[in-house]
């Protein structure tokens, strides 16, 4: 029986997994022997993830800083890693940006930030990474957010980003599907331990109305993330392709009723 949580010598690159819901993907694959690449904006976050992430996996890790607006800076880490290790196999993006606005007060330039961070620079990532993608057997996964398909106050630039990634996610799935290259999307919800939920949730009284959102009735954390990535970068999901898949508990089936939408 083959064993799906076994990623020795494959080669996965995760974008933003240098820290929160994608540094905890990336010790996943690290736990389970993968060749990492890892690349953020900050420096001093891609320095620490290289250490943690290598000691995690007995293997060097490697570090990458870049601003997925950056095209060229995008492919250029993308390459270095392939050059380095023959390929890709798995293929993460995950940067991501947010904060709290109403369409009224929100500028233009903090709307058009979010979008070339989310949308705009999930495309880099996907365009960059093509060439080294494995043809057949490459897994390539985006982190979403559930404002793809839940309308929220405040957040109009995340759900205009987001519902474009998810819409790249499926259009990419569809181009790519002959060459063997499987495509999909990771949604989580509220996950515990991270900056969006530490903004959402200030205090005990905030943090257990959202508890009590959730169906299942917990908040998640980066590992139910984790695993759900490494489930699709695996055999075991060989065919599943164009997915946009909630880690949620329930929680958007139920509307996320946190008094956002």
């Amino acid at each position: 029986m083959t064993d799906h949580s076994d990623f020795v010598g494959r080669r996965v690159f995760i974008f933003g997994g240098t820290s929160g819901i994608n540094l905890g993907i990336a010790e996943a694959f690290a736990r389970r022997g993968a060749l990492l690449g890892v690349a953020s904006r900050n420096q001093e976050r891609v320095a620490a993830a290289v250490q943690r992430l290598s000691a995690a996996s007995g293997r060097e890790a490697l570090g990458y800083v870049v601003d997925v607006r950056h095209y060229q800076s995008v492919a250029d880490a993308l390459t270095a890693f392939s050059n380095r290790h023959g390929g890709i196999d798995v293929l993460v993006s995950g940067a991501a940006g947010n904060f709290p606005a109403s369409a009224e007060k929100l500028s233009a330039n903090g709307f058009k930030t979010v979008v070339d961070i989310d949308l705009i620079g999930t495309f880099h990532v996907m365009r960059g990474a093509y060439p080294h993608l494995a043809k057949p057997g490459a897994s390539v996964i985006n982190i979403s957010a559930p404002q793809a398909f839940i309308p929220m106050r405040m957040q109009v630039h995340v759900c205009a980003a987001k519902a474009g990634v998810d819409m790249v996610t499926r259009v990419l799935a569809l181009e790519w599907g002959p060459e063997g290259i499987r495509v999909n999307s990771v949604v989580p919800g509220p996950i515990d331990g991270t900056e969006g939920m530490a903004r959402l949730t200030p205090d005990a009284e905030s943090r257990a109305a959202v508890m009590r959102s959730v169906p299942l009735q917990r908040l998640g954390t980066a590992a139910d993330v984790a695993d759900v990535c490494v489930f699709l970068a695996s055999d075991a999901a060989r065919f599943v392709s164009g997915v946009v898949l909630p880690v949620d508990g329930g929680w958007s089936a139920a509307g996320a009723p946190i008094g956002l939408n």
